[in-house]
C-alpha cells in the first residue's frame, strides 16, 4: 500500500518593523518542516506586496509599522488576497486594539509573550480556519462583556442565523464576507449583527466575538 503523501507545509508571510524579531521568527519556525517563511517585510506597503507576490496561507502582523499600521495592513492584505489568513502578533493587548483587528478582519491576536509551540499551534489553527485569541487578551476584552451585565444564556436568545452571523464574525468575516457566505446582502447583515448586539447586551464586534468563543468552549466542556 502507498504511503500517504506529506500535507504540503503552511506558507508564511513575516510582517513587523523589527529586523531582529523577523529573523528569531523565522529561525523558530524553520524549525518545524509543517511551516515555512516565504517572505519578509518591515513596513504596510512591502508587507502587502510580498503576500499578492506569494499568496501565503498565513501572515504574522505586527500592528506597530513605520508607515501605517497593521490594521492598514491587513484591510489592505485581505482585499488583494482575500484567501489569506492573518494572525496579529504583537506586544500591545489593549481590548480596543483587538476590537480593531478584529474588525480589520483579523483571523487571531497573539502577544509576543507566547512560546514557540503556542505559536506553531497558532498558525496551524488559523490556517485551518479556526480563530485564536491569546488568553491575556481574553481576559481583557472579557472586563467589557462583564461591563455589559451579559448572562451565560444569552447565546441561547439568538435565532439559528443570527449563530451562523455570530459564528462568521467570530471567525473574522467581514460584514461584506458574511453576506458572500450566507447569500445575504450586506445591509441584512448588519440589521443581524444590529439585534445580535442587542441580544447579548454589547456593542464591539471583539466583544460578540469573544462571547461566542466561551460560549463554545462550555459547549465543548459539557459533552
Amino acid at each position: 500500500m502507498s504511503a500517504t503523501p506529506a500535507k504540503p507545509p503552511i506558507d508564511v508571510v513575516l510582517i513587523d518593523d523589527s529586523e531582529v524579531v523577523r529573523l528569531g521568527l523565522s529561525a523558530l519556525l524553520g524549525t518545524d518542516s509543517g511551516i515555512r517563511v516565504v517572505a519578509e517585510a518591515g513596513t504596510v506597503a512591502t508587507g502587502v506586496e510580498a503576500c499578492v507576490r506569494v499568496r501565503p496561507h498565513v501572515v504574522l502582523l505586527d500592528i506597530r509599522l513605520p508607515d501605517g499600521t497593521g490594521y492598514d495592513a491587513c484591510r489592505q492584505i485581505l482585499k488583494r488576497v482575500p484567501e489569506v489568513r492573518v494572525l496579529i502578533l504583537t506586544s500591545g493587548h489593549d481590548s480596543t486594539m483587538v476590537d480593531e483587528a478584529i474588525r480589520a478582519g483579523a483571523h487571531g491576536y497573539l502577544l509576543k509573550e507566547v512560546d514557540g509551540r503556542g505559536l506553531m499551534n497558532a498558525i496551524r489553527d488559523v490556517a485551518a480556519g479556526k480563530s485564536v485569541l491569546d488568553p491575556t487578551v481574553t481576559a481583557r476584552v472579557m472586563q467589557l462583556v462583564k461591563s455589559g451585565a451579559t448572562g451565560r444564556d444569552d447565546l441561547a436568545t439568538l435565532s439559528p442565523q443570527e449563530k451562523r452571523v455570530l459564528a462568521l464574525i467570530a471567525e473574522g468575516c467581514t460584514n461584506k464576507e458574511v453576506g458572500v457566505k450566507m447569500s445575504l446582502s450586506e445591509k441584512t447583515v448588519k440589521n443581524y449583527l444590529s439585534t445580535v448586539f442587542e441580544k447579548l447586551h454589547v456593542s464591539r464586534r471583539a466583544e460578540a466575538a469573544v462571547l461566542y468563543a466561551q460560549g463554545k468552549n462550555r459547549e465543548r466542556d459539557a459533552s
